[in-house]
């Protein structure tokens, strides 16, 4: 048997490829739309991609099921558990409690473990080469490392009401009733590392035993003492903001991903026509550089969206296909790193990109104002916003702040001034620039603190009080 991890640090996010190298025979569960590195994987190791499926519901990433399945042929398959309201818009095999896909010898079982959403499956995988009993566990977003999948997404991104009580309490029994009476030595294969917004605690190790998170995940305790409303109080405290792109995953996912099938290769633009279509508002120019070289000149009305780890994360804060649809331009070295950059993207389901420049030479310059921390005092800003997490503003922030996580900010401009300038921060400027970025582009007035709340941190510490 195989079973290989695929992880997007953008995301932080796994997919797995189970194999049956007997048969030649593989599964894909939970997928991401750029479906290349699932072949790739399953022909280095002569196989076959002949089943994909998925989790649950995602709301952090838009689901590749339907694309892994149009091009290889294989037999999709997602829950159909979690009543009416949590079926699948599209045309799938439907998984129940104690359902199975067989590969050759290995056996996938499906359990159903409610609680992070209420059709939530996680697969049971026995060896039958090897043992005849189960030796891992794919848990989705059931069980992290350390932690536990949040039951508040669904009130925070779909329009909940006071679901995640019912999730949480969801949540103690599949724990109980589910994965407690699995052996201790099964191994934990979860669906998020360390950086996700699904869990408040989540480890960066990639997998855990039953056992071990019996011993030492802090719900532990809670479920030894049968301690229900412990564990609903402490699971829901302290969750970190959801990012309202979110929504729209839960949306699409259920309805059912487009499928994209092969992408054309990006183009290089000419200068002179993304002039064109900039001063005709025809296309959204995107600067990947980093917010340092942005602070030193940009491309007038851009967004920064910076190229690297957490290019689908920012991304997805900025633009909204649903409303945002003008094409996107790229600047990127080189047309192997555009592509790259629009693999993120479309994990997200930002699809539509025009192509890329190599250089911002030649188009309408501007470069964003900043203010430095000794400044702010004397400023007159109409708001003070602190674009980080509500933890992070909770542990500590700039008096007179308003809090708005720049994962929201473009979703709640109803809390931001009609008139006047906004001062923007985080905890060292990269998501501020982003935000910030955003904010300009739809026609408010801002200023970043240079160097965000860290460097005004550090101007308070040096400042001798009298």
């Amino acid at each position: 048997m195989l079973i290989e991890r695929i992880y997007d640090e953008d995301l932080s996010q796994a997919s797995y490829l189970i194999g049956c190298q007997a048969k030649g025979e593989a599964l894909v569960v939970d997928p991401r739309r750029d479906i290349a590195v699932y072949q790739s994987l399953a022909a280095a190791n002569g196989m076959r991609i002949v089943a994909v499926t998925e989790t649950h519901i995602h709301a952090d990433f838009l689901s590749g099921t339907r694309e892994l399945a149009a091009a290889t042929g294989a037999t999709a398959y997602v829950s159909g558990e979690g009543g009416t309201d949590w079926q699948y818009g599209f045309e799938a095999e439907r998984l129940n409690d104690n359902d199975e896909i067989t590969l050759g010898n290995i056996t996938v079982k499906a359990l159903h473990t409610p609680g992070h959403t209420p059709e939530h499956l996680s697969f049971l995988i026995t060896d039958g080469a090897f043992a005849d009993t189960p030796g891992y566990l794919l848990s989705g977003d059931f069980v992290f490392s350390g932690d536990l999948g949040r039951p508040d997404l669904l009130d925070e991104a779909a329009g909940g009401v006071d679901t995640r009580f019912a999730g949480a309490k969801q949540l103690f029994s599949s724990l109980r009733e589910k994965f407690l009476t699995l052996p201790d030595h099964v191994q934990v294969h979860p669906g998020h590392g360390a950086g996700s917004a699904c869990g408040k605690a989540l480890g960066a190790i990639p997998s855990s035993t039953v056992g071990y998170e019996r011993l030492y995940a802090w719900w532990g305790p809670y479920l030894a003492a049968n301690d229900e409303e412990g564990f609903i109080n402490e699971l829901l405290d302290g969750q970190p903001d959801a990012h309202a792109y979110f929504a729209r995953m839960k949306r699409e996912n259920r309805e059912g991903p487009a499928v994209m099938g092969a992408r054309a290769q990006l183009a290089e633009l000419a200068t002179a026509d993304v002039v064109r279509d900039l001063s005709q508002d025809a296309v959204t120019f995107v600067d990947t550089r980093s917010n340092a070289e942005v602070h030193e000149g940009t491309v007038a009305r851009s967004l920064n969206i910076p190229a690297g780890k957490s290019t689908a994360s920012f991304g997805a804060w900025v633009v909204n296909p649903e409303t945002d649809t003008n094409p996107l331009v790229l600047l990127a070295p080189s047309q192997a790193a555009a592509q790259e950059m629009w693999d993120h993207l479309i994990r997200v389901g930002i699809d539509t990109v025009a192509g890329y420049v190599t250089s911002i030479e030649g188009l309408p310059a501007s470069t964003p104002q900043l203010i430095q921390p000794e400044e702010l005092d004397s400023f007159d800003a109409a708001m003070l916003l602190d674009v980080r997490n509500r933890t992070e503003h909770a542990a500590g922030h700039i008096s007179g702040s308003h809090q708005l996580s720049g994962g929201r900010v473009m979703w709640h401009v109803d809390e931001l001034p009609a008139e006047g300038t906004i001062v923007s921060y985080c905890q060292s400027g990269v998501r501020n620039s982003v935000a910030a970025s955003a904010l300009r582009r739809a026609g408010y007035d801002v200023v970043e603190l240079d160097g965000s709340y860290a460097a005004w941190q550090q101007e308070r510490e040096a400042v001798p009080s009298n």
